[in-house]
């Protein structure tokens, strides 16, 4: 049974930087398509970013692109989001997310598996 587990989350101010990191346990990452999604107060879950199990391409929101960068270590069965120049519209809950072979990138509804989620608050 596959289970996530984010870390890294915590509370900054504009124009800092954060790492967050997901393990999955019960099964290799190399057959999921793995990512993020944040939920913002209010607001519905948005597509963060990801990273494909076929060819590991990368894909991001346009309001992350060039600020935020998805990667993953095999070895260690994890991926990692580090953030930088973060700004106080990216504070939300971040979810960690997994899916087996799933080829629809941006779409929730393609991840079976979702961690419990770290909170990142950006606040001056």
């Amino acid at each position: 049974q596959v289970e996530l587990v984010e870390s890294g989350g915590d509370s900054v101010q504009p124009g800092d930087s954060l790492r967050l990191s997901c393990a999955q346990s019960g099964r290799t990452i190399r057959d999921y398509t793995m990512g993020w999604f944040r939920q913002a107060p209010g607001k519905e879950r948005d597509f963060v970013a990801a990273i494909s199990w076929t060819n590991s391409a990368t894909y991001y929101a346009n309001s992350v692109k060039g600020r935020f960068t998805i990667s993953r270590d095999y070895a260690k069965n994890t991926i990692s989001l580090q953030m930088n120049s973060l700004k106080p519209e990216d504070t939300a809950i971040y979810y960690c997310v997994s899916g087996f072979r799933r080829n629809n990138i941006r779409a929730s509804n393609e991840y079976e598996h979702w961690g419990q989620g770290t909170q990142v608050t950006v606040s001056s």
